[in-house]
């Protein structure tokens, strides 16, 4: 493998650039490079030719990831106010950030788990078969803004330990503190193994297509994750696609609400409610639903909202614009239908982008916040008479992420999350994921999985060698 030598994060190379705004306040801060789609022939060209020397050693890449978990979390101090600062999450999320991606160069750099042993087939022949496993060859990430240091590990650095090399391309939202991980991380590895693009549209289109890319892992939505894949077919490309949800929390009769209540509300609040796999409804049993509503509203109306930055705050801004808009036309929509807000349903009077965080009562059942993928601090809450129906309403949505179960009697619970129709179903908690286990939806949440040794083997594909038993 070569030597490493310090990372290159390339600027654009007419110097064009875009700005990028502090969702707290609304208004720019910095700038980023805004590099152009025929900017990637040369990108990815460097990236097949680092490719042969990072994948040829397993023991080499691992001590590399190992070195750059090291950096990273010597970087945090530099990454976590710069995360916060474009993306608007409080500072203690920042960090949890940081630290999350750290953690995650170190559980694939384990050689146990990045360098797979070769399984031998038996199948009574007198062949010997073995399954060997190699890399794909460079793999294009493209990362959403809500968090981008986090997603973008849970994309490189199973690539990476595959042996594969990495091209990343960040939301124009949120390039900064992505583009400084990047220097970070490639400061540890060989030059062009890791490489962090940014740009407005057309780059993530043209990066998707490339013909250069052998796999492309992408997180946003599901009209743009159709149009990744559709771009990724020309090549023949492998894709994962992780899409979004619309998490459901099914309230049992014997939950204990004020024991829940804070929990319940975190699970759909944090980040501003901007998690894919948050709880974006909430059915409650017709006898509690009153003291549902009112434990959860009672929660968004104490809650601290304010700048990231701020220490006191809990809740920062929505992140940009277009999101806030969709926010507010959703809730006024809502409203407009009959839904009564039991707390929030405005946009606050300050600069930035920030609204009330809000809980909904007397929703109806079909209405888009309810039916579609709200991404901010909105939650409605909808009652039901029997438990049956509100297994039926959680698994009536084209989503299929995650959902979860809140009783007493964890049997039951357990019966029930058995139940529900998505990829991950908790038990009186949600949306806590361990490194180890796979992550992945069905329907229109997305294809393929990350997270654990699934992960890994999403970047790698089986190469099978027959030899005779004896010479002929």
């Amino acid at each position: 493998m070569p030597t490493s030598r310090p990372g290159r994060v390339p600027a654009a190379t007419r110097g064009e650039r875009f700005a990028v705004l502090d969702p707290a306040t609304g208004e720019s801060f910095d700038e980023a490079p805004d590099q152009r789609p025929e900017e990637l022939d040369a990108v990815v060209a460097r990236a097949h030719a680092a490719w042969p020397g990072w994948r040829s050693d397993p023991a080499a890449r691992a001590k590399a990831l190992l070195t750059a978990a090291d950096a990273v979390e010597a970087a945090g101090a530099g990454l976590a106010p710069l995360l916060t600062r474009e993306q608007g999450k409080p500072l203690s999320e920042s960090y949890a950030e940081v630290a999350r991606v750290a953690a995650r160069l170190r559980y694939f750099a384990d050689p146990a788990l990045s360098a797979p042993r070769p399984r031998r087939i038996t199948d009574g022949r007198p062949v010997r078969g073995e399954v060997r496993w190699r890399p794909l060859g460079p793999v294009a990430a493209i990362v959403p803004w809500n968090f981008p240091l986090q997603l973008a590990s849970a994309k490189f650095a199973p690539a990476l330990a595959a042996g594969n090399t990495v091209v990343l391309k960040p939301s124009p939202f949120t390039p900064l503190a992505t583009r400084l991980l990047g220097s970070v991380i490639s400061a540890a590895l060989p030059e062009d193994v890791l490489t962090i693009v940014t740009g407005r549209e057309p780059l993530g289109a043209r990066l998707a297509s490339h013909p250069g890319i052998r796999h492309v892992t992408f997180t946003g939505s599901v009209p743009t994750g159709r149009a990744v894949a559709a771009g990724a077919a020309a090549s023949l490309a492998r894709v994962t696609l992780e899409l979004g949800g619309n998490d459901a929390a099914v309230l049992l009769d014997d939950v204990d609400v004020e024991r829940i209540a804070e929990r319940l509300f975190w699970a759909a609040f944090r980040n501003c409610g901007q998690v894919c796999m948050a709880v974006k409804r909430v059915y409650a049993p017709a006898r509690l639903y009153s003291q549902v509503v009112e434990a959860l509203a009672h929660h968004a109306r104490t809650v601290v909202v304010g700048a990231g930055l701020d220490p006191d705050s809990r809740l920062g801004p929505v992140n940009n614009a277009p999101q806030l808009a969709r926010v507010e036309r959703c809730t006024a929509q809502a409203l407009a239908a009959g839904a009564r807000a039991a707390a929030g349903g405005h946009r606050l009077e300050r600069p930035g982008y920030f609204f009330a965080p809000t809980v909904l009562a007397d929703v109806p059942p079909t209405d888009p916040v309810v039916t579609d993928e709200q991404f901010g601090p909105v939650l409605p809450v909808l009652p039901y008479d029997s438990l049956d129906e509100a297994v039926a309403a959680a698994n009536d949505t084209g989503f299929g992420l995650g959902g979860s179960v809140w009783g007493t009697d964890l049997d039951r619970a357990e019966a029930v999350a058995d139940r529900l129709e998505c990829g991950t179903a908790w038990i009186n908690h949600h949306a806590e994921l361990s490194l180890a286990q796979p992550f992945a939806g069905i329907k229109d949440s997305g294809v393929g999985v990350a997270g654990g040794p699934w992960g890994l083997y999403g970047n790698l594909r089986p190469f099978v060698v027959h030899r005779p038993e004896e010479q002929p």
